[in-house]
């Protein structure tokens, strides 16, 4: 038998890579270069994080419908070309921006005197280019889960479909291990433009290789029959599972967008989703940033490659218990399977008040290496939890309503995080310019907009969980009426 399905993998692996390699350059250049060279202040950092945030949550709503329709080759390869195009624009930016403010070069712009009129409008017409860029990239990066799991089904039998999508979902994790060891050397050696255009590269390098590598199992000459067959073997089971959930859905009601806010447990689910998935984007949007200016270890520099390095390996780590905890309450503890979920979800919302003692342990004993440690603990916390959160959808609504419900969180997601992320960077703004004025249990100036969010990030999950647990304090499955 042939194995051509895990070649397939393993390009869906590296797309996922590079997906979340291209969403990262941003965060890793904006403090040493970025924010220098237009004028930025955080405020300006936080409009195009949070645009970024609820765009890509509504490009979500709408990127699998885009897959089905195009099919999964042509999808995928217009997503990955898509995303890869954005993230290369990003290094016109400054060139574009010298442009359209009346200046000879990108020399010229950095020389501005800070707080002038010229650098107001440098800042105010490269931030609006950056905005069309980020646009770009969340619009095409959306696709990519979609047309991934689609890629899963179409090459792998049921009792493989799950292994294959750890691996290729293992490519988020490596993105953010592998982005802040490659991607500010790049930056320092290169500039930042080269830093963008290296890794959106890498997206146009996979899709050579996807146009010629994938193609529906029937019709791939590297698919031989035996691994057909392989492929194949769910097909009578799903035939008539289907024939059954066709006879089922004659009976089975479905839920229309504003029906499915009548529920309480459509509002658990929004709540869970509005509350925590900010702080995770908070976390992967700000951490390289506040390293560099709390402890002077930026993204370029050895110290601060290895903090967020080190913050991201704990998240890889720790959140594999995510999925595992609520099986132990429900095997050997015999609780029902929601009961298990909401006991291992409270559990995992006091992981994030990690984040409560990264600022004053990180300030106590002078060291980045408390908070990285906290943070990381923190995150791993949120992946766990986002786990646990989703799979409350299949515990209390009937399939019919399940995406429907999805599609709702995850735009409550996105809101969520375009107010934190806009929030912090007002906060930070205002408090680097007001300085010693500006107090927050014993912390001055910028380090204490830092607590305030920190502090947010780490009570969010248990004020979350609460309010869930007050919704729908026992399970309780949806009946459609």
């Amino acid at each position: 038998m042939t194995n051509w399905r895990w070649w397939l993998c393993s390009l869906l692996f590296v797309a996922t890579t590079v997906n979340y390699l291209d969403r990262q350059v941003l965060s890793l250049t904006y403090e040493e270069f970025i924010k220098p060279e237009f004028h930025w202040t955080d405020d300006n950092y936080g409009t195009i994080t949070a645009f970024f945030s609820i765009f890509y949550a509504i490009c979500c709503l709408f990127a699998g419908k885009f897959v089905d329709w195009m099919g999964t080759k042509k999808g995928y390869l217009i997503a990955i070309g898509v995303w890869s195009g954005g993230a290369c624009l990003h290094a016109a930016c400054g060139w574009a921006t010298a442009h359209l403010a009346g200046m000879d070069s990108v020399a010229a712009m950095r020389a501005v005197e800070i707080g002038s009129n010229a650098a107001l409008t440098i800042s105010t017409i490269s931030v609006y280019l950056f905005l069309l860029c980020r646009g770009i990239l969340a619009l095409g990066e959306a696709g990519n889960f979609p047309a991934a799991i689609k890629v899963t089904a179409e090459y792998f039998p049921k009792k493989d479909r799950a292994f294959a999508t750890s691996i290729f979902n293992a490519g988020a994790s490596v993105g953010a291990l592998a982005a802040p060891l490659c991607i500010p050397p790049l930056a320092k050696a290169f500039g930042w433009e080269m830093a963008f255009i290296i890794i959106g590269a890498l997206g146009f390098v996979w899709m050579f290789f996807w146009a010629f590598m994938y193609d529906k199992p029937e019709k791939s000459s590297h698919v031989n029959e035996a691994e057909l067959e392989y492929i194949h073997q769910d097909d009578a089971e799903e035939a008539a599972a289907k024939a059954a959930a066709a006879e089922a859905a004659k009976n089975e009601k479905s839920v229309s967008l504003w029906k499915a806010f009548r529920y309480k447990q459509t509002w658990s689910f929004i709540t869970g989703k509005f509350f925590t998935d900010g702080v995770w984007w908070f976390f992967l949007f700000w951490a390289p940033s506040y390293f560099s200016n709390q402890f002077g270890a930026p993204a370029t520099s050895g110290l601060g490659q290895a903090l967020i390095f080190t913050l991201y390996a704990i998240v890889t780590v720790v959140s594999i218990g995510g999925g595992y905890l609520p099986r132990v309450f429900v095997d050997k503890k015999g609780m029902h399977p929601y009961a298990g979920r909401m006991l291992s979800m409270l559990i995992f919302a006091f992981f994030p008040l990690c984040a409560l003692f990264a600022q004053p342990l990180g300030v106590r004993f002078d060291t980045p290496w408390w908070p990285a440690i906290l943070i990381g603990l923190a995150a791993a916390g949120h992946q766990a939890w986002s786990a646990n959160l989703f799979s409350t959808i299949g515990d209390m609504f009937p399939k019919s309503a399940i995406a429907t419900v999805t599609g709702i969180g995850a735009m409550a997601g996105g809101v969520g995080s375009m107010f934190i992320q806009k929030i912090a960077g007002k906060l930070f703004t205002y408090a680097e310019n007001a300085g010693s004025a500006f107090t927050f249990l014993g912390f001055e100036g910028k380090p204490a907009g830092y607590f305030i969010m920190f502090c947010f990030c780490g009570v969010a999950y248990l004020i979350a969980w609460s309010i869930m647990k007050s919704l729908v304090p026992k399970y309780k499955p949806i009946v459609l009426d």
